[in-house]
């Protein structure tokens, strides 16, 4: 009672050494945090404020009471009036005071400015963020009319002190102004809620997420409050003031722990914040954030629903009441219009007013199935379930009976092949807490973040995208349904510790066999799950023309048909990560895999690895003319991923740019069509000699080239060429031809020519080009403009991939992709004293992940020992 006592003394002296003081105590204390803490702000303010009012209204002469009276009790005809967040008590360490100095115009002007100053000066002598205006009430109503935010932040008009029958006059007119303008202003409010999510995205999917702007954020809950004051419409009240508690209680730790005024969430805060909050980790943070923007988003889109079906009926009533002859509710013919068409769907779900509700004679006490059933009527229509429909599904039906009845599983495959649609009826469902009750295994990763920059979804919504993809690949398959159930399942370990493809192995069998599937096709989506990422691993990472590599895959899918659904859930899968996840180049490399592993599959015999694998004609080219001359020869491609790895639709590349020994400059990407290519594939031919792959990578980098994709192998010229005299000595086992591929793009700029990157790359080789010492240069000149603080990237790390080759050991290494990556890595091989066999390097956003066959000396694959030997030194490398 004495710390409330003292605090009060403190504010209402109008200095702000005072209320500084006080503020300090009040957010350092462990034992008040949350909405009381917002609370006990909010009246600190208000009590230094009518202080500063009341001393105001001495000094300017308006005050009616006792000559030097500190209390504002008796200022007449002005008032100080809280709005917006500061109206709500919704104060947090930084927020912003959103305060309004209120008059009834009988004052002077100057004793009004005089009053203002009075006011305004010691809150920005506080250093604190300030947004103030001074108006009449005429004035006020006359600036929300033309306002929308303005007069948003009126509607949580709070009186502080001063001539409280005048903050109530303004109260109750912007009140009456909202609910007379509502058809009007809440369509406004609508689109500025659209164009912010447009800008900031939605909250319960970014990784930096804004808690204010960002969709499903505090905006959102303020526009929610809007609405139910228009008394349109109002939101669903279960579980929404708990969510916005949460929003702000993360806001409040978020001020404390940077000391700044600032809505973003970024990464490198995240712990912190977690900490402040008592959480276990960032993890933990950040679904607690999703979970409470999934309710308030949920809550917009029906809350929004139902202003359009109410805003839809008040507009057709005149046209209706013109039809009838002025007739009112009594006349024939009303009735129907009012209750609304109703249209079957299925058994006990109906169509009615654009929404999907059940049907009068429904039972879900007594058919276990409707949930499921009403789920997939509303998905193939296209329609959303009603909140009212989903409620009392939740309320009512009774679970499913283990295993569950053929009708159960095939409206499940119907709701999950439904597409795009499928996601909205996804999100009524678990709104309400059926998709838990359906499949208990779905509370791990609902709402589970995914620190992977690649993934633009949480877990949970990424297996519906997933769904969603597959659905439109499903006519490329004999079993869609097994493709729909292994898309909804492929990640649902992720919810447990340890590699979740192991774990959802086992999910999906417990998963499967409940929902009723048989023994074979438990088996089947086991498989599914487990080696969901095997194709586009080893497509990317491995040597196709290695038997090995081909056998290892085939042993594990086991069967054709199994294969062509993984093929599918594969390419599902990556559409559903991101953009960065798949392209035409890597759909190329994954459907190569495929038809090798089929061929195997079908008994056909695989590939000699002693004889040459087969080379394109222009490949063939480049190779001979590179052996001819002794040097290296170039070629660029433009390549769209619209259309096929072989360029144009009738598979010929589209050439433009090539130089070899004495030709000219060559041709500039873009210079003919005026516009970059989205990708470009840029091809060398080099005879083979110690040096070629960081040589060539080193050239990329100091060249700005952003390397997305490359393969690097050998090819044997026919015999037959010797007879020509070449440039270069030809080895005694003949002439030798390594082939780079390349898939590239500029960082920024245009793309180099052809001649310019040939021109270096000759001087890399020769030694006239340091490359090392260059790369060097720009990366010190990098640290001269420090970017913002960002998060540590984890340490690089380089294994050896033991039995995924009997002709080379596979290193594989993964890091942060930076410029001058792969030429470090052919560097530390090159050191290391291993042949580079093959290269295969694949960047999936940040993150590089590079697989190399090497060999010794004389061919072979390395022992272990030396492999690990290797490994380490390439780590170390990169590390340094």
């Amino acid at each position: 009672m004495t710390e409330n006592v003292e605090t009060k003394t403190e504010t209402t002296d109008s200095a702000p050494g005072g209320y500084a003081a006080a503020r300090l105590r009040l957010l350092q204390e462990e034992s008040r945090s949350g909405p009381p803490r917002r609370t006990a702000l909010a009246e600190l303010t208000d009590q230094w404020l009518a202080a500063l009012l009341a001393g105001g209204a001495q000094e300017a002469g308006l005050a009616k009471g006792a000559q030097g009276s500190p209390g504002a009790e008796g200022i007449q005809g002005v008032a100080l009036v809280a709005v917006g967040g500061y109206g709500r008590g919704e104060l947090s360490p930084r927020s912003d005071l959103d305060v309004l100095l209120l008059h009834d115009g009988s004052a002077d002007a100057s004793a009004i400015a005089t009053l203002a100053d009075r006011v305004w000066y010691p809150v920005w002598d506080m250093g604190l963020a300030l947004d103030h205006s001074v108006r009449t009430p005429d004035q006020a109503r006359k600036t929300a009319g033309e306002d929308l935010k303005a007069h948003l932040g009126l509607l949580d008009a709070r009186h502080i002190a001063g001539d409280a029958a005048l903050t109530a006059g303004l109260r109750t007119a912007a009140l009456a102004d909202w609910r007379a303008q509502a058809p009007k202003r809440l369509p406004e409010l609508r689109e500025l809620g659209q164009e912010r999510a447009r800008r900031h995205g939605e909250l319960q999917f970014l990784l930096e997420p804004d808690l204010k702007e960002a969709r499903g954020g505090l905006r959102d809950a303020t526009a929610l409050r809007a609405i139910a004051a228009s008394w349109l419409a109002d939101a669903p009240r279960e579980g929404l003031a708990e969510a916005r508690r949460q929003l702000l209680d993360v806001r409040d730790a978020l001020h404390l722990t940077t000391g700044r005024a600032t809505d973003r969430l970024a990464l490198q805060e995240q712990d912190q914040v977690a900490a402040e909050l008592g959480l276990l980790d960032a993890d933990t943070l950040l679904r607690q954030v999703y979970e409470s923007a999934r309710t308030i988003s949920y809550a917009s889109d029906v809350t929004w629903r139902e202003v359009e079906r109410v805003l839809r009926a008040r507009s057709s009533r005149p046209r209706l009441r013109g039809l009838l002859g002025g007739r009112g509710r009594g006349g024939s013919g009303s009735g129907a219009a009012d209750a609304g068409e109703r249209s079957p769907l299925a058994e006990g779900v109906v169509e009615q007013d654009g929404e999907v509700v059940l049907a009068r004679a429904a039972r879900p006490e007594r058919d276990p199935v409707l949930p499921l059933r009403a789920a997939a009527a509303a998905a193939q229509a296209g329609l959303p379930l009603s909140l009212h429909a989903v409620r009392r599904l939740a309320a009512a039906a009774q679970p499913l009976p283990v295993p569950w009845p053929p009708e159960a599983r095939e409206q499940l495959v119907t709701l999950l092949g439904a597409g795009e649609s499928t996601v909205g009826v996804w999100e009524d469902l678990e709104a309400e807490g059926l998709i838990t009750r359906l499949l208990p295994d779905w509370e791990r990763v609902r709402c589970r973040p995914q620190r992977n920059p690649v993934h633009r979804w949480t877990v949970d919504r990424h297996l519906v995208e997933t769904a969603v993809r597959a659905s439109a690949l499903s006519r490329r398959v004999g079993r869609p349904d097994l493709l729909l159930v292994a898309a909804l399942l492929h990640d649902i370990g992720k919810g447990w510790p340890g590699d979740h493809s192991v774990a959802g192995e086992t999910i999906a069998r417990d998963v499967a066999s409940r929902i009723g599937f048989d023994r074979a096709d438990v088996a089947v989506l086991a498989t599914l799950v487990r080696h969901h990422l095997l194709l586009i691993e080893t497509a990317t990472r491995r040597d196709l023309d290695d038997p090995a590599t081909v056998r290892s895959v085939a042993e594990a899918v086991g069967s054709p048909a199994t294969l062509e659904l993984l093929h599918a859930l594969t390419e599902a899968d990556a559409l559903a990560t991101g953009p960065a996840a798949w392209s035409a180049w890597r759909g190329s490399l994954v459907a190569d895999l495929v038809k090798r592993v089929a061929a195997v599959l079908a008994g056909e015999p695989a590939a000699d690895p002693s004889v040459p694998q087969q080379t394109t004609a222009e490949q063939e080219r480049l190779a001979i003319e590179a052996w001819r001359t002794g040097g290296p020869v170039l070629a660029l491609h433009a390549r769209s991923e619209a259309l096929p790895p072989g360029g144009r639709a009738d598979g010929t590349p589209e050439a433009v740019g090539q130089a070899g020994a004495g030709e000219g400059p060559g041709v500039e990407t873009g210079a003919e069509t005026g516009a970059e290519p989205i990708g470009v594939e840029l091809l060398i031919a080099v005879p083979d000699q110690p040096g070629v792959l960081p040589a060539a990578a080193g050239v990329l980098a100091l060249h700005r080239l952003t390397v997305r994709a490359a393969d690097l192998r050998a090819v044997e010229l026919p015999g037959e060429l010797t007879g020509a005299e070449p440039r270069r000595p030809v080895s005694a086992a003949g002439p030798g031809v390594l082939l780079l591929s390349w898939r590239v793009a500029a960082e920024y700029g245009s793309l180099p020519q052809a001649a310019r990157l040939r021109k270096d790359l000759v001087r890399a080789l020769d030694g006239s080009l340091d490359i090392v010492a260059r790369l060097a240069e720009r990366e010190a000149a990098y640290r001269k403009y420090p970017r913002r603080r960002g998060v540590h990237a984890p340490p690089p790390r380089v294994t050896v991939a033991p039995g995924s080759s009997q002709l080379a050991t596979v290193i594989e290494v993964r890091a942060q992709d930076a410029p001058g990556l792969l030429h470090r890595i052919g560097r530390a091989l090159e050191d290391a004293g291993v042949t580079v066999r093959s290269a295969h390097v694949s960047t999936l956003g940040a993150n590089a992940v590079d697989a190399f066959y090497v060999t010794d000396a004389s061919g072979t694959p390395l022992q272990p020992m030396r492999a690990a030997e290797v490994a380490q030194q390439v780590e170390r490398a990169l590390s340094a």
